[in-house]
């Protein structure tokens, strides 16, 4: 089962979760299943279109999947990811 690692912001949508366990045969499906089982973080993550948001990078592994395959980057049964939202100061 692949996992999503949630950063801190982020936790108070997924009641709390560090990490979330989800199937799906590419990163598109795991983040749909992600968003099913906890809506209210859908909004701080995908674009009305179902795009990342701008300021969300998603890395499998080290690699961003911008980099890969983009949302459509297939997936392991063990592999990890790791969601960064961008954090901007001024």
């Amino acid at each position: 089962m692949t996992t999503i690692r949630i950063p801190t912001p982020l936790r108070a949508y997924t009641s709390g979760q560090i990490e979330v366990p989800v199937n799906g045969p590419t990163v598109s499906d795991a983040i749909m299943e992600l968003t099913a089982r906890h809506p209210a973080i859908k909004p701080h993550i995908l674009q009305d279109d179902g795009q990342l948001r701008p300021f969300v990078n998603l890395f499998k592994g080290e690699e961003n999947i911008n980099n890969l395959q983009g949302l459509l980057t297939p997936l392991a049964e063990a592999d990890k990811l790791l969601l960064i939202p961008s954090i901007a100061g001024g």
